[in-house]
């Protein structure tokens, strides 16, 4: 160990800026758990509110606030998982049967952009395109004779909106990893498949798709562990009072306790709560993945 050291002491002076990060902004903070068992008094300091156990816990659960947030939170969660994980695998299947170089390029580079602006910037456009009021594309709509959309002023038309809008924003950018991993693909495998006559859709289901599954399933474990999380910025930018049926979430809720109301305990046990659940999804869906034959990740 010490002639490790000594000969690449510099990879390991290297090794210490991530560390040290993931010791400060990851490790550090969970001490601020202890919030969720005590009656935190910004006057009596971190260490010197009361101890109350469970009692948070009891709070939250007793919150009607609580059940609508966890149901919208599974709910939104899981139609991403249903739209927003299986639409990168089918956009790299087709990306991969495109045979200009250039025109791949093109079209990789259009798809990566939206990963790149802020969920406050699509907000903002999605109003100004979507909105019922002044909306450009129900503007276009009027203009034909039909009636306004309110695609983001009723609850149904805006949680469809929701799901199309996080597809269009996340399917780009997922598709790298799925086009790294055709990209390792044995040329021999299609050429095989060529000489025993399957034709472009054959190669994809029997060639490609079991070539990339260990990539999928890995890829479906770590996103099931999401499931209790959601994203605060993208239900933030979208909402508003017309719809308020799906838009109250887990992260929402955090905020609104913490931020706005300035009960930090009832916030920190909602965020352990949500963490505790999702590592739970993590670890059963890694073992079930394991009992089918894969891999996993533990």
């Amino acid at each position: 160990m010490t002639f490790h050291l000594r000969r690449d002491w510099q990879l390991y002076l290297l090794l210490l800026i991530p560390l040290s990060f993931v010791l400060v902004f990851k490790y550090a903070p969970l001490s601020g758990l202890v919030l969720a068992f005590k009656d935190y008094k910004i006057a009596k300091g971190f260490w010197g509110s009361d101890w109350v156990g469970l009692q948070v816990f009891q709070e939250i659960f007793d919150k009607p606030d609580f059940i609508r947030a966890v149901r919208n939170t599974i709910m939104l969660n899981s139609l991403d998982l249903v739209f927003s994980f299986t639409m990168p695998i089918v956009l790299a299947l087709l990306l991969n049967e495109i045979k200009s170089v250039r025109f791949k390029r093109v079209n990789q580079t259009l798809l990566y952009l939206p990963h790149f602006l802020s969920w406050i910037i699509i907000g903002a456009i999605a109003y100004q395109l979507l909105g019922q009021g002044n909306g450009a594309i129900n503007n276009v709509i009027e203009l034909m004779g039909g009636k306004r959309i309110p695609f983001l002023q009723e609850d149904t038309h805006w949680l469809i909106t929701y799901l199309a809008i996080g597809v269009w924003q996340s399917m780009g950018w997922g598709t790298i990893i799925y086009l790294a991993s055709i990209s390792s693909i044995n040329s021999e495998m299609y050429e095989a498949a060529t000489v025993d006559g399957a034709g472009r859709w054959r190669k994809v289901w029997n060639v490609t798709l079991p070539s990339i599954r260990v990539t999928i399933v890995t890829l479906l474990i770590m996103n099931l562990g999401k499931v209790m999380e959601g994203s605060f910025e993208r239900v933030f930018a979208l909402q508003n009072k017309a719809t308020t049926e799906y838009t109250t979430t887990i992260p929402v809720l955090v905020y609104r306790w913490g931020i706005e109301s300035g009960n930090f305990s009832r916030a920190t046990a909602l965020g352990l709560f949500q963490a505790v659940i999702g590592l739970a999804l993590v670890l059963l869906a890694d073992r079930i993945a394991k009992k089918l034959g894969e891999d996993g990740l533990i």
